[in-house]
C-alpha cells in the first residue's frame, strides 16, 4: 500500500497508507483531511480537490487529461505547474512516498 503525505497550508503533515486503486481525494476525505472539499464526489467536475504535487515528484504521476487540465484553469488558489486534482491521481505502488500539498482555499 503506497504511503502518501498530505501537507496542510499550515505545514502540518499527515501520511496515509492509501489502498491501490483509490484516488488521493477518496483517501483524504475518508481520513478527514481538511482542505479537500471534493464537492463533486470525485467525478472531475468541480476542482475542489486541487493539490500541488511535490515538484520533485511530479514525474511520478501521469499528466492531466484534457478534462482535468481545463478544470485546473479555474482553481480558486494559485495554479502551479504541479497542480493536479486529487480525484484524478489513483494510488499505485509506484506512488509510494508521494507528497501533495493542499492549497489554502478550494473555493
Amino acid at each position: 500500500m503506497p504511503k502518501i503525505t498530505y501537507i496542510q497550508p499550515d505545514r502540518t503533515r499527515r501520511a496515509l497508507d492509501v489502498p491501490a486503486g483509490t484516488s488521493l481525494m477518496q483517501a483524504a476525505v475518508g481520513a478527514n483531511i481538511k482542505g479537500i472539499e471534493a464537492e463533486c464526489g470525485g467525478c472531475c467536475s468541480c476542482a475542489t480537490c486541487h493539490v500541488y504535487v511535490d515538484p520533485a515528484q511530479v514525474f511520478m504521476v501521469p499528466p492531466p487529461d484534457i478534462g482535468e487540465a481545463e478544470l485546473l484553469e479555474g482553481v480558486a488558489a494559485e495554479r502551479r505547474p504541479s497542480s493536479r486534482l486529487s480525484c484524478q491521481i489513483i494510488a499505485t505502488a509506484a506512488l509510494d512516498g508521494l507528497v501533495v500539498e493542499i492549497p489554502e482555499r478550494q473555493t
